[in-house]
């Protein structure tokens, strides 16, 4: 039983968005404020949405508090959603997740061997299969840090697009996670260039057809939400992303999900810093977290239209 009857399973999303050529959003959130900003703009532009958490943001948030906000998110929702598991390190989070009432999860096993990462995602398939749960999986591996995630730049594997088909259909998965030159984090020229191989994708996609890719560390890191955070204390340095047009030339060539999760972080915190700056006699924490939450709507606004091909900032 999922958390909230709203919810539907994360492969019900992707599916639609391969069948509309477009990629749905899957948001990370770690508190209320950027929940409410995320549901908010799938409510403003009546587009679905994937609510997506981290392992340690749910051991921050606390299953208790996350699913009675995820439950409230979704009855305030005018769109299906679904909550998904970010990165799944093994198993037993996995398991933990899906008992709790997540409609997704992701298994991460990339940084394991390719028989052994077959071996852990079939596992969690096998279990996530008999609540109707999806099941995300990563081949390749990404650079950068994200939460407990830390790969660096010359450990980074592109995705073989033979080895795709085939964990595919040994894993029974539902989308999977390639690595065509995107990272995690801010700062994603500090491990080389951020430009995405769309050819690598291309022969990805050659393989596995229409089955539902997934794109990690995609986010655009766009100068003016770097600017404005810098302007008002932060210290982000040699921060840059993937470009709106590369993110759109990757919708085209089957990426069906694409993750966000830099993007709104600095977005939460320059607007964030800007009202503590301008109000610094203000001690109402309702006044600086709802800016804060209203800058995170507008910036999940902006990522959902460029994945719909409504925008295209070249940056």
């Amino acid at each position: 039983m999922f958390i909230n009857k709203k919810l539907i399973p994360g492969g019900e999303l992707l599916n639609q968005a391969v069948s509309q050529n477009t990629a749905v959003g899957a948001f990370n959130f770690a508190n209320m404020e950027v929940l409410q900003g995320i549901v908010l703009a799938a409510n403003g532009i009546k587009t679905s949405v994937i609510l997506q958490t981290s392992t340690s943001a749910v051991k921050y948030m606390g299953f208790g508090y996350l699913k009675s906000i995820v439950s409230a998110a979704a009855e305030e929702s005018n769109v299906p959603l679904a909550l998904h598991l970010d990165h799944g390190q093994d198993f037993a989070i996995c398991k933990r997740c899906i008992d709790e009432g997540f409609s997704s999860v992701m298994i991460d096993a990339s940084s394991s061997s390719f028989k052994e990462n077959v071996e852990k995602t079939k596992a969690v398939v096998d279990y996530a299969k008999k609540f109707g749960v999806s099941v995300e999986a990563e081949l390749g591996t990404l650079a950068g840090v994200e939460d407990d995630v830390s790969i660096p730049g010359n450990k980074a594997v592109y995705t073989d697009p033979d080895e795709a088909l085939k964990f595919i259909e040994l894993t029974g998965i539902d989308s999977l996670a390639v690595a065509i030159g995107t990272s995690h984090g801010p700062n994603k020229g500090r491990v080389g260039n951020p430009k995405l191989s769309i050819e690598t994708l291309k022969k990805i996609k050659e393989k596995v057809g229409s089955f539902p890719l997934v794109l990690h560390g995609a986010s655009s890191v766009y100068p003016d939400a770097v600017e404005k955070c810098n302007a008002y204390g932060a210290k982000l340095e040699n921060a840059f992303g993937i470009t709106d047009v590369d993110i759109q030339e990757s919708v085209k060539n089957g990426i069906a999900k694409i993750n966000v999760d830099t993007d709104l972080r600095i977005a939460f915190l320059g607007t964030l810093r800007q009202s503590l700056e301008e109000n610094q006699s203000s001690i109402d924490i309702r006044k600086h977290l709802g800016a804060a939450r209203d800058s995170v709507k507008e910036a999940a606004i902006r990522k959902i239209k460029t994945f719909s091909g409504f925008h295209s900032d070249t940056q």
